[in-house]
């Protein structure tokens, strides 16, 4: 009877740690909307979102206006009108699947967020710093891999069941883009894992190992070609400009989600934002030294709470730099055509990420030759 109260007791803290984590990775998606609003319009001069307020805060002296001003209450307000909008169901769609796709393209992109360490804490009784991670697993960056490559299957459902040419023909190119630039991704971060996991080491393909080794250099002074690569691939599966090919507004009207409104809209856009945010947060982790605060300065964190909340928020304040170059990046370079992402794709970044491999895995074979030894 005390075993299974006790695992009741771990399913539901495991329950209220996932439903906690997955509340703070779509207020940090829905308040990158407000970033891209905001960075966008100081980009070209404007203002950006200055109206919204609520009745109780924005009659507060001096901070109610000044938060208004930020825009802070615009994604509340902008969660409120696609949930409360009418939903458009066009008579040509196939239905079921039509409903189905912003689903399948949303839950991806939150279920990965289960893997990802965000933090440190140091027990006190025994000195060791513990993760901060919902589940611990040997294989998590593959885990993360597999399971963040099937929003796109939402992308081509929807772009399918929509009977529309336009959001079909950004299906394919979702699908297309996917295929060409997942290589190079996953060809960019396994000289990482296998710098962080040599031979005979516990932890297989752990993202903590990877963290852990970057306390003396970040993997992006030390392997900047593997981190370049990594980035141009994470644009390009995040369908962000210059890669957004599959929405392509000029000349898809608006590509897979042409026939999508309201909430159903709402759910492939806060899809899309969670997979920045994963993207940001996965960069993080492997290449600006997670949750360590500087290069070649291994801070020792302080035990308890303390310790665990300043390398969250360090980490945190890596992924929204991140988030807000994903911003930057969209509203200064041009669309690529077509044809442009994928002869990149194909004849660059794909022959530049094998050789990367072939001479890191010459370098680690030299090094445990003669050196490890």
């Amino acid at each position: 009877m005390f075993e299974l109260t006790s695992l009741w007791q771990i399913i539901l803290l495991k329950t209220f740690f996932a439903f906690c984590m997955v509340s703070v990775v779509m207020g940090i998606a829905a308040y990158s909307v407000l970033a891209e609003r905001k960075v966008s319009s100081w980009i070209q001069g404007r203002i950006g979102p200055n109206r919204t307020t609520l009745p109780i805060i924005g009659s507060i002296p001096m901070i109610g206006p000044f938060l208004t001003r930020l825009g802070v209450f615009q994604p509340v307000a902008d969660g409120l009108k696609f949930l409360f909008k009418e939903e458009p169901v066009p008579k040509h769609v196939n239905k079921f699947y039509y409903n189905l796709a912003p689903v399948v393209a949303m839950v991806p992109a939150l279920t990965t967020m289960a893997v990802l360490p965000f933090g440190q804490i140091k027990d006190s009784v025994s000195s060791e710093y513990v993760p901060l991670i919902l589940a611990n697993v040997d294989i998590g960056i593959l885990f993360l891999f597999a399971i963040s490559s099937l929003g796109v299957y939402g992308i081509v459902l929807g772009a399918w069941a929509s009977n529309n040419k336009y959001s079909f023909m950004g299906g394919i190119r979702s699908s297309a883009q996917m295929i060409s630039y997942e290589l190079s991704l996953g060809l960019a971060a396994l000289p990482v894992l296998m710098w962080a996991n040599p031979p005979g080491a516990d932890g297989g393909m752990s993202l903590i190992n990877v963290v852990e080794s970057q306390q003396t250099i970040w993997n992006i002074f030390w392997q900047p070609l593997s981190a370049l690569l990594f980035l141009v691939a994470i644009f390009a599966e995040t369908n962000r400009a210059p890669f957004d090919m599959p929405e392509s507004e000029t000349d898809l009207v608006g590509g897979f989600h042409t026939e999508y409104g309201a909430f159903k809209f709402g759910m492939f856009f806060v899809a899309e934002y969670a997979h920045i945010v994963l993207g940001s947060a996965v960069f993080t982790l492997l290449f600006l030294g997670g949750w360590n605060l500087a290069p070649g300065f291994a801070f020792p964190w302080p035990s308890g709470y303390i310790g665990g909340v300043a390398s969250t928020l360090v980490f945190l304040a890596k992924t929204c730099f991140l988030i807000f170059f994903f911003i930057w990046v969209r509203w200064t370079l041009p669309r690529f055509r077509y044809d442009q992402v994928m002869k990149l794709g194909w004849s660059i970044l794909l022959p530049i990420a094998i050789v990367n491999l072939v001479l890191n895995i010459a370098i680690i074979s030299v090094w445990d030759l003669y050196f490890a030894s």
